[in-house]
């Protein structure tokens, strides 16, 4: 700043030509006009920016611990996420495998029911189990000859109809569209466009379990329920796995119920 550069008291001052400073200023040798840019005497001083160095080595210094190293190593992520693909690729290799083998065997038995007498009693065998009808009309037989395990009887025929209730659900859900095999029509019609799981297999083997328990020895429910469950397949209307996931499902809601039917009075 030049001499001739006046300071406003408790301020700095900054000539700048030309200029007249507020409420009139003096006017310097060289014909400039001092401009006064006043700052309170009591002001703090304006802090001194750090260095960056410094900064840079607080920063670093002040930083959380480093992540422990993974026991396993450096490539153990990689690694687990190679295993993980590795284990769906097999699982899908062993479902495209079993769903060819479900239907070779399909088609197999289907063929079967190429002979007309064949043909005949699986269609009597579809339409004896149709939504249970056989299983409920022999509940009922059951519970007016044996009135001393009425309660007993009509239990086990609300197990049976409780497990093809189930199925039916099952079906909704899933949705698996029925098997069609080239050059061999379906010989039974069907009551949905879905497959799994058989409902005439989960209401004919809730029958076997739960009747099976008010007739020891008996032979004949079992008999019938396999029959059952078998001419599904040969009717060309549920692959293998449909039969199969059925019947543990029907045996599966006889046993959970077991005791609660057989609770409903004297038994032998």
């Amino acid at each position: 700043m030049r001499s001739s550069d006046s300071a406003a008291p408790g301020g700095t001052s900054i000539s700048r030509p030309g200029t007249k400073p507020p409420g009139g200023g003096p006017r310097g040798p060289a014909g400039e006009r001092h401009l006064a840019l006043v700052r309170p005497a009591d002001a703090p001083e304006a802090p001194e920016a750090p260095d960056a160095a410094a900064g840079t080595g607080d920063a670093a210094g002040t930083a959380g611990p480093a992540a422990p190293a993974d026991p396993a190593g450096p490539g153990a992520p990689a690694r687990r996420r190679l295993a993980r693909d590795e284990a769906l690729t097999a699982l899908a290799r062993m479902a495209a495998a079993a769903h060819r083998a479900d239907r070779r065997l399909l088609t197999a038995l289907r063929h079967r029911g190429e002979d007309r007498r064949v043909a005949g009693v699986v269609r009597v065998l579809g339409l004896t189990g149709e939504h249970a009808a056989v299983w409920i009309a022999a509940g009922a037989a059951g519970a007016l000859g044996d009135p001393q395990r009425r309660t007993q009887w009509l239990r086990a025929t609300a197990l049976v109809a409780g497990a093809h209730a189930v199925s039916i659900g099952a079906k909704r859900a899933v949705r698996r569209p029925r098997p069609r095999i080239a050059g061999a029509a379906p010989l039974v019609r069907t009551a949905s466009a879905h497959s799994f799981p058989s409902s005439h297999a989960a209401s004919a083997t809730a029958a076997a379990v739960a009747f099976g328990a008010l007739l020891p020895g008996t032979a004949t429910v079992p008999a019938l329920a396999a029959a059952i469950s078998a001419s599904r397949l040969v009717a060309g209307v549920h692959y293998p796995s449909d039969v199969l996931c059925g019947a543990l499902l029907g045996a599966a809601a006889a046993r959970l119920g077991r005791a609660w039917a057989l609770g409903g009075g004297r038994h032998g």
